[in-house]
């Protein structure tokens, strides 16, 4: 290699992407784009051992939230959003940027918008015990300390070019 920068392509972690904005990670631990939705864990703010599950559609943007253990949230229902989602949105704008997760979201917006008022879904129960499986997972990388070296369970992925 010569330089450090495309060293990750040998490597079984990849660089984390800097957040665009400075984010608490006490009320928002974990916010992701993935399986065609915005989702994430965002703790309680009566109940300190409690955590949410929150997900919105991209496309419909029908929404969910509930705990851990598939208990609904009492803040959401109908057509209108708890205070949970509202906080997924804004964290997810922090992380990600709007550009992204409006584009994400299939939405149109542009800067200065505020995403919470286009996103007009309705609720749709969603499980939550995937999204908070991969919360669990994440939490478990981050107390495995850095390493060139491969880690066993992602050891499968073949190098960068070793598939032809």
């Amino acid at each position: 290699m010569d330089s450090g920068e495309a060293g990750w392509e040998e490597r079984s972690a990849v660089r984390v992407v800097p957040p665009v904005q400075p984010r608490k990670l006490a009320k928002v631990p974990f916010v992701e784009l993935a399986e065609g939705r915005l989702q994430g864990v965002v703790s309680s703010g009566s109940d300190i051992a409690r955590v949410y599950v929150s997900s919105i559609a991209a496309e419909t943007h029908d929404f969910s939230c509930s705990t851990n253990n598939n208990r609904p949230c009492g803040g959401v229902g109908g057509g209108y959003r708890c205070k949970h989602l509202d906080a997924l949105i804004d964290e997810a704008v922090k992380q990600y940027g709007l550009a992204r997760v409006a584009r994400y979201l299939k939405v149109e917006a542009k800067e200065g918008d505020d995403l919470r008022s286009l996103l007009q879904g309705a609720l749709e129960r969603a499980p939550a015990a995937a999204v908070f499986s991969r919360f669990l997972r994440h939490l478990t990388y981050l107390e495995v300390p850095a390493s060139p070296e491969p880690l066993t369970e992602m050891h499968w992925f073949p190098a960068l070019g070793a598939v032809r």
